[in-house]
This record gives C-alpha cells, structure tokens and sequence, in this order.
C-alpha cells in the first residue's frame, strides 16, 4: 500500500505552492510549540518576492498528511522571516506569540493559579481586541497552587506564565484557544492507546529498556512557607535524574509521602528514549501509546507522550515521539 504525501500552508491570505520542508516541535515542558517553513528561493526559475506577501505576525496554519486525509498539525503566527541566496525560512510560534503583551503594574494578594492566569488571558483578549486582531483564549485549570502575594511590575504576560512554571513546575501549554496548565502527566487526551508495534510502524527506535533496580532517581519535594522560607523532603537515590515537586502541605510526612509516590511512579521497569514513526498515526504530547514487540511481550506497556518533532519534505514524512514515564 502506497500514500501520496499532502500538505496545505497557510500563512496570512497566502497558501504555499513551492515547499522545501516543515520542521514543527511540540512539548508540555515547553511554552510554546514552534514552527520552521522553509520555502525554496526560486519557483519555476523566478525568484520568490515574500516580504510584501508576509510579514511578521501573520497568521499561520499548518495541514500534513497522505492522499486526502490531513491533519491541522500546526496553529499559530509568524515570528521571524529570513533570507539567503538558496531559500526563505520562517519560524513560527504558537498562540504564545500574542502573549508579548505588557501587563498593567498590579500587586495580587492570596491568588490562585488559575485567576492569575485568567486575569492574564483576560488582559491579553482586551488588547488584541483593541489592535483589531480579537481573540478569545480561555483557561482550563487543574493545577490547585496559591501565592500569597504576585507583583507585575514592568512584565508582560509570557513574562508571567515563564515564572509560573518556573515556580510550579507545572505543564503550560496551548491547545487550539485554550491555555492548559495541568500537573505533568494528569492530562491525557485519548482514553485508548495509540499503539505502535516494532514489527510494523516503528521506523527506527531509539529507546532502551531499563529495570527498576538500575534506575537512580530523587524526588524533591519543597513547599514555601507562609514568611517566605522553603523546607524540602527528599526520597530516592542520588546521583541520576532529580524530580521536583510543590507540596500543598508543609507537614513533613505529607511531603514524604508525595514523594515517595513520586519516586514510584518513575522508578518501573520500562523504555526511556524516543522512537521515529510516520504521520500516522497521529499522536502529540499529552497523548498515550503503546508500545508492543511480539518478541518480548513482557515489555509491552503504555507511556505518556512528552513531546513531538514532525519533519514532512521531498524526503518524506517522520514524527519522532519522546516517551515519559509508563502509566496505566
């Protein structure tokens, strides 16, 4: 069986002909999801004139996939332009990019993450209403975390979701209009695995299998206290991987325990690394998979996509997936 590979580019009122390749990179570790268009410098022997087509802050839409199923793998605005003598290459950034915004100076007492950032997405609306670019992002919120005091002071709103995450060690994200901020791992979109068989839709793998007893990790969990001092717990094996977590309570074995569930929660025997697969299926960070080789069933499990790199050109189509921790 045999696909044609597709593409739609949509970058302001413009629809791309002339492709030299897309590279789109998603994460929840990360704020913004980003994407590199490159277009070739000539088309049909004439040179390609973009700067008056496009420009920085264009709208941009970005459809992949085979034979007449493809798939919106990208949403967002453009964010640089550049040029040499062989091609055109445009970066580009999620809804992230509108949140270059400076805030009004304000001092939040006893604020809640989640009407923090709803004050945020609300002050963000106001403005690209008023430049005439409305948007209407909301904010879905699990994430239960308070500050007793915030300032804003000469900062804009991404100023604000960086030192969010800094300090919550949360996942921020965007999903189409919507700000996602979740604890890591609580927010799975698909109820039924992906699956993914080495025999079959696994192009190349670069993971590797590793037991429970040969994992080092520590888990440190740290909670402020009402006069602004931090006291931690720490449980696991030093020298590897640290994990940090933000207790909601300052009782110390309510904080043992947390990290102590951490702990377990990583330390299994499981894959760690990535693997390379084609379009399809389709999978993105927040989604599960599974993993399974008719050789070595005992390894079969499900795992938590972190993050996504989608490559599409002349050289085909590939997404490389980064697994997290192994879940139910």
């Amino acid at each position: 069986m045999t696909f044609e590979m597709q593409y739609k580019i949509m970058i302001g009122e413009y629809r791309v002909v002339a492709l030299d390749s897309v590279t789109i990179k998603k994460s929840v570790e990360n704020l913004a999801d980003t994407a590199t268009i490159v277009i070739p410098g000539t088309y049909i022997n004439k040179s390609l004139q973009v700067e008056d087509k496009i420009s920085e802050g264009d709208a941009v839409e970005i459809y992949l996939g085979y034979d007449d199923n493809i798939l919106l793998e990208f949403k967002g605005y453009v964010n640089a332009i550049s040029t040499d003598d062989s091609a055109i290459k445009i970066e580009c950034e999620d809804a992230l990019y509108l949140f270059r915004k400076s805030l009004k100076d304000v001092e939040l007492k006893s604020i809640s993450l989640k009407s923090l950032l709803t004050k945020v997405v609300g002050e963000v609306n106001q403005q690209n209403k008023e430049n005439k670019t409305p948007t209407n992002y909301t904010v879905k919120c699990d994430y239960d975390f308070t500050w007793s005091k915030f300032v804003f002071f000469k900062a804009t709103a991404l100023d604000v979701l960086k030192k969010v995450q800094e300090e919550t060690k949360a996942n921020i994200y965007f999903k189409e209009d919507v700000l996602h901020i979740h604890p890591p791992y609580s927010e799975i979109i698909n109820s039924k695995p992906v699956i993914f068989d080495f025999a079959a839709n696994i192009e190349k793998s670069d993971l590797k299998y590793v037991k429970a007893k040969d994992k080092k990790i520590e888990v440190e969990v740290t909670v402020t206290l009402p006069n602004g001092d931090k006291k931690s717990q720490k449980f696991g094996q030093q020298g590897g991987t640290t994990i940090k977590k933000i207790s909601g309570s300052t009782k110390e074995a309510d904080m043992k325990r947390v990290a102590e569930s951490e702990y377990n929660l990583w330390v299994y025997d499981g894959y760690e690394g990535n693997f390379t697969c084609w379009l399809i299926p389709y999978v993105e960070p927040t989604y599960k998979v599974h993993l399974q080789d008719s050789e070595y069933t005992n390894k079969n499990g499900n795992y938590y996509v972190v993050a996504t790199e989608t490559s599409f050109s002349s050289s085909g189509g590939i997404r490389k997936v980064t697994l997290g921790r192994k879940i139910g």
